[in-house]
């Protein structure tokens, strides 16, 4: 554990409380893209296997087990809640999530640690979570005008995993042959798929206006 990692672990679980937040309040997951939301799910549980065998603190525990269950409450609402579904956009939602599952199984297969199911579903999760957040970006988009909650969602998620390259570039030089190179590139790609929404996020912030991106 580090500054960085903990700072990553903080924004990230930030993220899901913002959006949570959003649910709850307003009764609306509007501007949310349920592929997304779903490909976070099939994030954590594929990456959380070794919760099954294996205990490494109380703290990693616990993150492990609210990301897993914030992701899959998430999803549930999106779907089944009776007034929160009735809002979700379904028409402009319409990114084909399932290449990226496809896309990422493939990359899983060929490029691991080691050809164990669960080394396999590990890197499944690291090179899907890099992609997970398009089919929230063209929905944004999309829509074009975003509301406050959900662009702070979508910039600390952002924030999260620009403080976790910071925590593999720290543990590079502090630790002894600590190498890990599939996230590290699944990291830069991800963080490099947010650079045009951090550029209007600052750009809203700078003039104080509501954010609104490109179609």
């Amino acid at each position: 554990m580090n500054v960085f990692r903990f700072a990553g672990d903080m924004t990230h679980l930030f993220s899901v409380l913002v959006l949570l937040l959003k649910i709850y309040a307003t009764k609306s997951c509007s501007g949310i893209s349920l592929k997304t939301q779903e490909l976070y799910a099939l994030v954590f549980l594929t990456r959380y296997l070794d919760l099954l065998t294996d205990f490494i603190s109380l703290y990693n525990t616990v993150m492990k087990l609210v990301f897993i269950s914030s992701s899959l409450a998430i999803v549930w609402c999106m779907r089944a809640h009776p007034v929160v579904r009735r809002t979700y956009d379904k028409d402009q939602d319409t990114f084909r999530h399932y290449t990226l599952v496809a896309g990422s199984l493939v990359l899983a297969l060929l490029f691991h640690d080691r050809f164990t199911i669960r080394e396999v579903c590990w890197a499944l999760s690291i090179y899907l979570e890099a992609v997970a957040i398009l089919p929230q970006l063209v929905l944004l988009q999309r829509s074009r005008n975003v509301d406050n909650l959900t662009g702070q969602y979508v910039f600390f998620l952002g924030a999260y995993r620009a403080f976790y390259i910071l925590n593999w570039i720290y543990r590079y030089f502090t630790e002894q042959h600590f190498s890990r190179w599939i996230p590290w590139i699944a990291g830069l790609v991800q963080t490099g798929l947010y650079a045009d929404f951090f550029y209007y996020y600052y750009l809203s912030w700078k003039n104080n206006v509501k954010l609104q991106l490109p179609a």
